[in-house]
């Protein structure tokens, strides 16, 4: 008997947390997939796309899902962040300059007149630049 472990709202991100259990060993199945695809406004009030294992797996399932593997993946790649220029702090974020106002008229006429720019927010003093 198969239990969902988790649902996701797309379904790339079911499959990432499927690779990640198949690299486990854990057989793991996605369910409602091409429902979401085909109609992807359903996708929560079907309840997302279904990630499925068998019952025997599911405890080992949850716990692989649960690990934080950042870590591994900053050792790996290594960290390349930006520097505030306001405050020369190296903690900083990816964030998009402009989207929410381009949201707001998206909303508004069904069309996006602002032109939405990459920048960065700084984690230590709050503001937000260019790149």
């Amino acid at each position: 008997m198969l239990v969902t472990i988790s649902t996701y709202s797309f379904p790339y991100e079911a499959h990432i947390a499927k690779s990640r259990l198949d690299s486990e060993g854990i057989p793991a199945f996605i369910a409602d997939e091409h429902t979401i695809n085909m109609q992807w406004l359903y996708s929560n009030a079907m309840g997302g796309v279904r990630l499925q294992v068998p019952q025997s797996y599911a405890e080992k399932a949850l716990q692989v899902l649960s690990e934080d593997r950042e870590a591994d993946l900053i050792d790996e790649i290594g960290l390349d962040s930006e520097t505030c220029p306001h405050c020369g702090s190296t903690d900083t974020e990816f964030h998009q300059i402009g989207r929410r106002w381009a949201f707001l008229v998206f909303l508004g006429i069904n069309f996006p007149l602002f032109p939405v720019k990459n920048g960065i927010r700084c984690k230590q003093c709050g503001k937000v630049s260019k790149t």
